[in-house]
């Protein structure tokens, strides 16, 4: 493959747009203080990291995401995974049990199973977890809207096998304002969205003490096409309206804000993203500090899971993507990450097969043992050029956070709502990602295999294959959970929800007795839908 003579120079920006300099010497940091803004490992403003030793003390848990099909499939695949050197479980759900739809709803045709677990049922929830020790394993539920009942799911199969709650570690995604500029699978409202994730956060703070109740999701806002500034700047805005919410039910920051998580993308400019990682941190704890008088390091102290970015794969010499996908990891161990998933070299065909599986495991157990990345603590910190860059994208962050903070009057909450109905994120992102578009077909953004370096050969892969018999399957059994359950329970505890939903009151208990009682996903979603209303995506374009 060889140069075109015609090749465009690349730009030196990053791929945010933030000017990257020929050369970084001593008057490029002058304004930095060493202990206001950097400091040390494990203590404020956490920018080197979020505890002293980093990994010496305990490497990244590897969490690859997993689920498709039916629950006893993605259940084999969880098994594969802790075989070859997975530390921790992480689960896709397919799109109508995002939607809050069950498997024989007229949506949800054609993609039951699909690109994700299916899940109707509590008895779902338990064979999705069949034989996985619950209280030895971290377990992340990656759900937003439906998040009460696929986390009320999961705690009532733990107390059916008298696991006790406290011994439960692991996340729900249920970050629902994400949604509406993220991941488009919403299934109410913000308000009402905002209201079931406080439910839970208060719920968890007193019942299930060692769960983050919350990963306040950058990945999904990357995927669809912001860049890192954005990503970095709406998230913390979304993990400022949680802690204002919680705030408002007379909830102290240090009682809920140590069990929020953070969830970030992480894109090929190597520095551009470790720099994001770095800012991320000082940015949360001078946050909560400075603006939420928390008072506990612990609630400062922000810890996040990673994963590289699936928009990023190429299907155009599809084994490039490993190069990628190393690159990525790279970065996020290098920023500080407390959890990672590589995205299968495949992923841009289909749910990843067991051989990309093998190839994302073995690059981060590459990176752990033989690169020398986990021996010390933020081993760029105090790099010129990393120290600036953490500055840059700060600074333009912050812009955007105190837009949305103007937009509520001083109010995050409220100006988190507005920025969203209002689709001021959603028009900064599609900027973002036409912009990217533009540079990548005119060549001035180079991407090895598409618009430059093309492989004269195909490249032979071996995809997941996809069994379509499943989705009869789970309708087949939908229908046996509904035919022996007792309709009056049913009624009666979908009744009770109803009735706390219209009082205003905490949503977790009404819902695990409706899970208990057999009642699906799709008609507690229904219930709900009823007294809150179904939202409409006013289509910002």
């Amino acid at each position: 493959m060889s140069e075109p003579a015609n090749a465009q120079q690349p730009q030196h920006k990053t791929l945010s747009g933030l000017e990257v300099k020929p050369v970084y010497g001593p008057e490029t940091t002058n304004k930095i203080d060493f202990d206001r803004d950097i400091g040390r490992p494990g203590e404020f403003p956490f920018t080197r990291g979020p505890y002293p030793d980093m990994y010496r003390g305990r490497l990244w848990t590897r969490r690859q995401i997993a689920g498709f099909g039916t629950a006893q499939a993605t259940n084999e695949r969880y098994r594969f995974l802790l075989e070859h050197g997975q530390t921790g479980i992480s689960t896709d759900f397919d799109h109508p049990t995002l939607t809050g739809y069950d498997s024989d709803h007229e949506l949800a045709e054609g993609e039951v199973g699909r690109l994700g677990v299916a899940i109707d049922t509590v008895r779902d929830m338990d064979d999705l977890f069949h034989q996985i020790p619950l209280d030895q394993v971290s377990v992340s539920l990656t759900i937003n809207h439906p998040s009460i009942v696929l986390l009320s799911m999961f705690l009532a199969v733990a107390q059916e096998r008298n696991i006790p709650w406290q011994a439960l570690r692991g996340t729900v995604q249920n970050d629902s304002l994400k949604e509406f500029h993220g991941q488009k699978t919403f299934a109410l409202g913000p308000e009402p969205s905002l209201k079931l994730t406080t439910d839970i956060v208060e719920f968890c703070a007193a019942r299930v003490p060692n769960w983050y109740t919350i990963s306040i999701s950058g990945y999904h806002t990357r995927e669809s096409g912001s860049d890192a500034v954005q990503e970095l700047a709406f998230t913390i805005a979304q993990g400022m309206a949680y802690v204002e919410s919680a705030l408002a039910r007379g909830m102290p920051p240090d009682s809920f804000a140590p069990r929020l998580s953070f969830f970030f993308g992480v894109h090929n400019d190597l520095f551009e993203e470790i720099a994001k990682f770095r800012a991320a941190r000082r940015m949360w704890a001078r946050i909560m500090k400075e603006r939420y008088q928390a008072a506990r390091p612990e609630s400062m102290r922000m810890r996040f899971h990673t994963q590289t970015l699936g928009s990023t794969l190429m299907r155009q010499d599809a084994q490039n993507n490993i190069v990628r996908g190393a690159l990525q990891a790279l970065a996020a161990v290098l920023g500080g990450t407390q959890s990672l998933h590589v995205s299968g070299y495949d992923e841009a065909y289909d749910i990843p097969s067991e051989d990309a599986m093998r190839m994302s495991l073995a690059t981060q157990l590459i990176l752990a043992h033989e690169s020398g990345a986990a021996a010390t603590a933020d081993p760029l910190g105090g790099s010129l050029f990393v120290e600036t860059l953490t500055n840059d994208i700060e600074n333009a962050a912050q812009e955007y956070i105190s837009r949305i903070d103007q937009m509520g009057a001083g109010s995050m909450r409220q100006g988190i709502l507005q920025a969203i109905g209002s689709g001021y994120i959603e028009r900064e992102i599609a900027r973002s990602a036409y912009e990217y578009q533009q540079r990548i077909e005119s060549g001035r953004q180079v991407i090895v295999g598409l618009n430059r370096y093309q492989s004269e050969t195909a490249q032979k892969l071996e995809l997941f294959q996809f069994d379509p018999e499943e989705e009869e399957w789970q309708k087949g059994r939908l229908a046996a959970a509904r035919n022996n359950r007792s309709p009056a329970a049913v009624r009666t505890a979908l009744t009770a929800l109803k009735q706390s939903a219209r009082n205003n009151a905490n949503l977790m208990p009404p819902t695990l007795q409706a899970v208990q009682a057999m009642a699906t996903e799709g008609e507690i979603l229904d219930t709900l839908r009823d007294v809150y209303g179904e939202y409409v995506d006013p289509g910002v374009f």
